[in-house]
């Protein structure tokens, strides 16, 4: 416990602190936010905001991380929580890319989409790969086979596939993980359009996971049971919390300088890291399906896009929403960015609330 509230309140002060210093520097540097002309008429007052300041959440998060487990004898430190920042790191790269191709060419698109698409399965495939080794004295890996909701569902368990045809059954379990983190980083990325809406909502979704792993430790007894049915598979739960807690605390730190009106904007750079970060998260948990609640304005934010899309194409050009993520249909309707940005907030909160009580 010590650990994990030390890492949290290291990376709240390091992001609190070095955010107004990021902000500088960028704005020495030019590293401004590129507006689309085609987009909201307010945003476009946000034109030359410092962006990619994701960076200064993944720098918070590790300075939280590896500094609170230094001071407490290495707790905290292990292949589950690496995992994590490596997915944090990972992710966050293929973003930083993007961002810095679009503040040097002065336009909204960086990485062209299968570019940015094949960065994102090269890091989530190393992932997935490096996620079912390293088992614990239980013999359990960071990550599983089988697909899960609050537990291993065993009846899709990939495994068993992979017993019989070993190639077949990996190369599914690895879809799997591509799928997850397609979703996860796309999500958060489009939820990202407001001043401190991507943020807030990952406060909420992953400061679920400090409490989803604090408890999955203290049920850690259940392992050397008999009957595992309803035991947790948890590889290092203890280690995950923290690693949640010192994003989180990276997090609220940024949260402070990036609400309206902004004076940094976390990028690509941040909102692919945080996705990423996410889906780690519910796969080491065992929580997959149930990254639908807890992520549920991600959820609702890109599904808007694709039943945008899906009837644009459907109908020859006719719209459902005024314009999508679904944030901006209430800013064309006149909703302040403040009211539309809490009342998601709300929406997110009671979604992460609904996904904790089932869990």
């Amino acid at each position: 416990m010590r650990t994990l509230l030390t890492a949290g309140a290291l990376a709240l002060v390091f992001s609190l602190f070095l955010t107004p210093l990021v902000v500088r520097l960028f704005k020495r540097w030019g590293l401004g936010q590129f507006i689309r002309d085609d987009g909201p008429e307010s945003h476009h007052a946000k034109r030359g905001t410092p962006t990619m300041g994701g960076l200064v959440i993944t720098l918070a998060a590790l300075f939280g991380f590896f500094v609170s487990a230094l001071l407490n004898g290495g707790d905290g430190i292990s292949a589950s929580s690496l995992l994590i920042l490596l997915m944090l790191v990972g992710m966050g790269a293929v973003g930083f890319v993007d961002d810095f191709l679009k503040v040097r060419n002065q336009r909204s698109l960086g990485l062209t989409g299968w570019a940015k698409i094949a960065g994102q399965v090269i890091v989530a495939t190393v992932y997935g790969l490096l996620a079912i080794q390293f088992p614990n004295e239980h013999g359990y890996t960071p990550a599983s086979m089988a697909i899960s909701a609050i537990r291993d569902i065993p009846a899709l368990d990939l495994a068993k596939i992979a017993t019989a045809v070993p190639l077949v059954g990996v190369v599914l379990y690895l879809l799997w993980i591509n799928v997850l983190a397609a979703a996860a980083t796309n999500g958060v990325n489009l939820a990202d359009g407001l001043d401190g809406l991507a943020a807030g909502a990952s406060i909420l979704a992953i400061g679920s996971y400090v409490f989803i792993g604090f408890w999955q430790f203290n049920q850690l007894g259940c392992s050397v049971m008999s009957d595992r049915s309803t035991c947790y598979t948890t590889n290092d739960p203890l280690s995950l919390a923290i690693v949640a807690a010192a994003i989180c605390g990276a997090l609220i730190g940024f949260l402070w300088w990036n609400t309206s009106p902004a004076k940094i904007i976390m990028g690509d750079t941040g909102s692919l890291g945080l996705g990423g970060a996410l889906c780690a998260l519910a796969i080491e948990t065992r929580t997959e399906l149930l990254l639908i609640l807890i992520g549920g304005l991600f959820v609702i934010e890109a599904g808007s896009v694709i039943v945008q899309r899906a009837y644009f194409k459907a109908t020859h050009g006719k719209r459902i929403f005024l314009m999508t993520p679904i944030h901006h249909t209430f800013e064309l309707m006149g909703w302040r960015e403040v009211t539309i940005v809490v009342r998601f907030w709300t929406i997110a909160g009671l979604l992460v609330a609904l996904g904790l009580g089932a869990f």
